[in-house]
């Protein structure tokens, strides 16, 4: 290979994005933030948008500072899940794609199990039953504004419709499309079954194109534009969660990994789906990941809490960094509340430390009364919402893990950490904070034939990044308090 390569990574968060460039010189990967934005929804007329054109000028942005830097050989773009937007005949974009945590979709999973049984649509898919499922939004959108879905040629998720701003060419990622609850997690394609029961227009599902394919090139009105040279677009793991999954920095095949930002994810890879009973009552999904295998694993709300706690200390006129949070809740101590994270109260945007004191009070505990408490309030209960899923991605695989991989930004708090080694009594092996750049970019590398594989992949980034070891501590302490919130709060 050349001396060394470079490449650039789009990272969109539910909160803001990152352009980022990964050099590899053959040993190490090393990254250079050369852009951050925000990525704030837009509230109009009752609606709550994605501002994608804002982002697809963030993206050109990052694409004109990494001129800097050299020749760039490739792009690559990962995003949350399960947000599309609509092409027309014309392949012109017919509105702002709708942001997951609009309140469209509530009611539209039972008016689905009306139409095609809640177990055989979960034997179909694999996939944890959530609102804010692709399926379910666009259920909504055949209920609420049907004129739209009718003019509709093209359904493009957040990443591919990226992907088509820059190459022109439409294709759908597979770990992207396997967060829709429209795929059929054996045969890796959607599924006639619940596209047909559900009377969705067919024509609007694109060819489904595996992680790391090159899918163009950047088009050349956009090189005009900028001032660039041409450079591969590839496909790279789509979903945000799937690209931290490579850069898992593990050389075993069995471990339980914790992806943790805006969305808390945990769970196992493995070589196929499980889907039975006792996952499907766990709510366990099934997501589509790299040379073909399965992420299995929850779906848990996760900093979310922290972040919009701060937007309304903000509001209020408190403006605490993040920093700042964790150190208040690290010497407050201990606090006797929990509350259940993925409790419905706690998914809309809005007053969260509100309704976490409204929460504590309804369940009869202690009642956090300042910042401090409500911060240690959300990591304890994270931890324990970590446990409890543990144990079920444990019963079902039938497998005892000694320790988590947790990755992702949520790690730059050492509070987390170390509460989710103690409460899962498990050895917490954090690191890189940089997952799903880290994977983005290996993707990028795989693709572009200067690295061999995932396990590679892996090697390089362990190469390439420190982790921390968070001991388990006060086992016996938090056995007991486990127990009595499981029963309480989380059964």
């Amino acid at each position: 290979m050349e001396k060394s390569i470079n490449v650039l990574a789009l990272d969109f968060g539910a909160s803001s994005g990152r352009a980022i460039i990964g050099n590899f010189d053959g040993k190490k990967i090393r990254l250079k933030e050369i852009h951050r934005f925000a990525n704030e929804p837009v509230n109009l007329l009752g609606t709550m948008y994605w501002d994608i054109l804002r982002l697809f000028h963030d993206i050109k942005v990052g694409l004109v500072k990494s001129k800097q830097y050299g020749d760039i050989k490739s792009i690559g773009i990962d995003t949350w899940g399960v947000d599309f937007g609509l092409l027309d005949e014309n392949g012109k974009l017919l509105d702002n794609p709708v942001h997951y945590r609009d309140a469209r979709t509530k009611g539209m999973m039972d008016k689905a199990f009306d139409k095609i049984d809640k177990e055989v649509f979960y034997q179909i898919t694999g996939n944890q039953f959530m609102e804010i499922n692709t399926v379910f939004q666009l259920m909504a959108l055949k209920q609420y504004r049907p004129e739209i879905l009718n003019r509709a040629e093209t359904m493009l998720l957040i990443p591919d419709l990226l992907n088509y701003f820059l190459s022109g060419k439409k294709v759908t990622e597979y770990t992207i499309a396997s967060t829709t609850q429209l795929l059929d997690a054996v045969d890796k394609k959607w599924s006639s079954e619940i596209i047909e029961n559900l009377n969705l227009p067919k024509k609007i599902f694109t060819e489904i194109v595996k992680p790391g394919v090159k899918i163009g090139t950047l088009k050349q009105d956009i090189c005009d534009e900028l001032g660039l040279n041409k450079m591969d677009v590839i496909a790279v793991a789509g979903h945000d969660t799937q690209s931290a999954m490579v850069a898992v920095p593990t050389q075993e095949d069995d471990f339980i990994f914790l992806s943790c930002g805006t969305w808390s994810l945990l769970g196992t890879e493995l070589d196929k789906p499980i889907i039975n009973e006792k996952s499907q009552q766990f709510n366990i999904t099934n997501e589509g990941g790299v040379n073909n295998k399965t992420s299995f694993l929850k779906n848990i709300i996760g900093l979310w809490l922290i972040q919009e706690s701060r937007r309304q200390w903000i509001r209020e006129g408190k403006e605490y960094s993040f920093g700042e949070l964790e150190q208040m809740a690290l010497n407050v101590g201990d606090v006797n509340a929990f509350i259940d994270t993925d409790d419905e109260e706690f998914i809309p945007a809005g007053n969260i430390p509100q309704k976490i004191k409204n929460y504590c009070e309804h369940t009869g505990q202690y009642v956090p009364k300042d910042e401090a408490e409500i911060v240690r309030v959300i990591d304890q209960s994270l931890a324990m919402k970590y446990r409890f899923a543990l144990e079920q991605i444990e019963q079902c695989t039938g497998k005892k893990y000694t320790s988590i991989n947790m990755i992702g930004g949520g790690i730059q708090s050492k509070l987390l950490c170390q509460l989710t080694a103690d409460i899962c009594g498990r050895k917490v092996i954090a690191g890189p904070v940089e997952a799903t750049v880290m994977g983005n970019i290996a993707l990028q590398l795989v693709s572009l034939g200067v690295i061999t594989d995932l396990k590679q992949a892996r090697q390089i980034i362990a190469n390439s990044e420190n982790v921390t070891v968070y001991e388990p501590r006060n086992c016996e302490k938090w056995e007991r308090i486990y127990k009595k919130v499981k029963e309480q709060i989380l059964c």
